[in-house]
């Protein structure tokens, strides 16, 4: 399965967990609208989302229902091909956008299930966060980074200011019977 996520605004280097909840906020929409449709919509039944009835893909943070994609569970991992273009002449880095390593942590971080210590105690979930749906279950699943970075040629409101198109490519890491055959369809 490949898809597309974007995200136009401030990467910060090292960004704190605020930063990284924002960016997670950003992507839930399009990884909502993804569930919500084939294949994934034929698995909704099939799937327990909800840790309190047992075995699940939801993870509890603080107030917030997580779900991922990319999980163990599911014996999915993913392969990430990053598209940035930022402000600035290719090879030269704008001063307040840091290097470039450290804005992709902040990106990877912001893909995965926050961290029990990541969300601040007083942040809750809008009724469209629940569940709040996030990419990978952990960044060990993203099993290939690609990166390329261009200039952003349009006025930029900050000198950290991105564009990113992340081109996803979710492989299984065991397939098996139950994995291969696509679900039943219901008339």
């Amino acid at each position: 399965m490949n898809f597309r996520l974007f995200y136009q605004g401030p990467l910060r280097a090292n960004g704190p967990p605020s930063e990284k909840h924002r960016l997670r906020r950003f992507f839930h929409p399009q990884l909502k609208a993804l569930w919500a449709q084939p294949p994934l919509s034929d698995m909704a039944g099939r799937i327990n989302i909800d840790p309190s009835k047992g075995k699940a893909l939801g993870v509890n943070r603080g107030s917030y229902l997580c779900v991922p994609l990319v999980c163990e569970a599911l014996e999915l991992v993913a392969a990430l091909d990053v598209t940035m273009l930022r402000p600035g002449v290719p090879g030269q880095l704008q001063v307040g956008a840091g290097d470039l390593d450290n804005c992709l942590k902040t990106l990877l971080d912001s893909l995965q299930v926050p961290k029990q210590n990541q969300l601040a105690e007083n942040d809750s979930p809008t009724p469209d966060e629940k569940p709040l749906y996030c990419l990978v279950e952990d960044d060990k699943l993203i099993t290939k980074l690609s990166v390329d970075t261009d200039r952003l040629l349009i006025d930029a409101k900050t000198s950290n200011e991105v564009l990113l198109l992340i081109r996803v490519t979710l492989e299984f890491t065991h397939q098996h019977f139950t994995n291969l055959v696509p679900p039943p369809r219901l008339l």
